[in-house]
């Protein structure tokens, strides 16, 4: 996929030059009223417009931080909740378009995991040997229920600290929505693979034995990111063959198979250093969402660097891409004419729970 079509999305260049121009005039209306962040896998032509780029503990750090009135999201509904936790009451967090949701987060839902604590509970006892994490691609009733149960969040960046800091606690984790992450975290922590058995909540027990249950270090939730489930070891067999002396470089959400075949493997802010720390013409191979592969690709040609995305098949974070420049115009649009739309409000029963398992993560991050 050309850059050309990642930006424009099909909008003939004066339109998106029209669209470009609405969001630079709404912005400087509102001045310091409005503060924008945007995540590394947005858009280039949304995330230009940013104040404040990141990956998910980065934001979350920056929405704790600001003054602004409103802080526009350029992400997807958990991160705007977690915006909405972490700023004070009178600030309106808000996302662009309703729809940008996270299909990994819908994998993991308040009644799953409240069944999976409750089943754990005819085993074990779950607030004495357990201790739930949650990946903050997550809803804020899940990063409440962590809260209430002596549990944290935690991000790709800093899963191994949350993960120490849960295990200095109690013996087990539970572990939810991704998998993946959890159990290359665990790896990195020397668990053996046998001790971070997989949790379907489909199944009675997880389909899982006692036994197992008791043995296990790390109980991972059945659930993945569809992006990152698309990278496959033979792709990073053949880009090898193809570039012998090249380094291979991917996100924990991929599989563990993938993880362990590439030559250093880290948040997407950890991607981005470590591309851009690397020596003049080093040739690199990117498990990550599309947005940010090729807008790195961008940053590091100058420098005779190359880039390529791991996958054949092109793959983006289709709900963050639903942030669009069309819909990032509007809103900013309303707010400069006095029109709050898309707020995102967490009750504030939940929001308090939901803070106390972030403040945990903060604290040790």
């Amino acid at each position: 996929m050309s850059v050309e079509t990642v930006v424009f999305h099909g909008l003939p260049r004066a339109d998106a030059a029209t669209v470009d121009a609405r969001i630079r005039r709404a912005k400087a209306a509102l001045g310091g009223r409005v503060v924008i962040l945007g995540h590394h896998y947005q858009r280039e032509e949304v995330y230009r417009h940013a104040d404040f780029h990141g990956d998910s503990l980065q934001l979350s750090r920056a929405a704790a931080q600001q003054e602004a009135e409103f802080i526009v999201f350029c992400g997807v509904h958990f991160m705007a909740e977690v915006a909405d936790i972490l700023s004070r009451p009178e600030q309106a967090s808000i996302l662009p378009d309703l729809n940008a949701g996270c299909a990994m987060a819908d994998m993991a839902d308040m009644p799953a995991v409240q069944r999976a604590w409750d089943e754990l509970s005819t085993v074990l006892d779950p607030d004495e040997a357990v201790t739930p994490v949650t990946y903050v691609n997550s809803s804020a009733a899940l990063k409440a229920f962590c809260g209430a149960h002596g549990g944290t969040v935690c991000t790709s960046s800093n899963a191994r600290k949350v993960l120490e800091w849960a295990f200095a606690r109690r013996g087990k984790a539970l572990f939810f929505p991704d998998q993946h992450l959890g159990r290359w975290t665990g790896h990195q922590l020397g668990i053996p693979l046998r001790d971070m058995p997989v949790w379907d909540p489909t199944q009675p027990l997880g389909g899982l034995t006692p036994e197992e249950i008791h043995r296990a270090r790390i109980l991972l939730w059945k659930g993945h990111c569809s992006v990152h489930q698309m990278f496959q070891p033979a792709h990073i067999e053949r880009w090898r063959a193809a570039h012998p002396e090249g380094r291979v470089i991917a996100h924990p959400e991929a599989a563990f198979e993938v993880c362990a075949m590439a030559d250093a493997v880290g948040s997407t802010d950890f991607i981005i250093r470590t591309v851009k720390a690397s020596a003049p013409g080093t040739e690199w191979l990117v498990g990550t969402e599309i947005n940010l592969v090729t807008r790195l690709a961008e940053e590091v040609r100058k420098e005779g660097k190359s880039v390529e995305f791991m996958s054949p098949m092109v793959c983006m974070c289709s709900t963050m891409f639903r942030i669009d420049p069309e819909h990032l115009a509007d809103t900013l649009e309303d707010l400069a004419a006095g029109r709050v739309v898309n707020r995102i409000r967490v009750d504030p029963d939940t929001a308090a729970l939901a803070r106390v398992a972030l403040d945990r993560m903060l604290a040790v991050s």
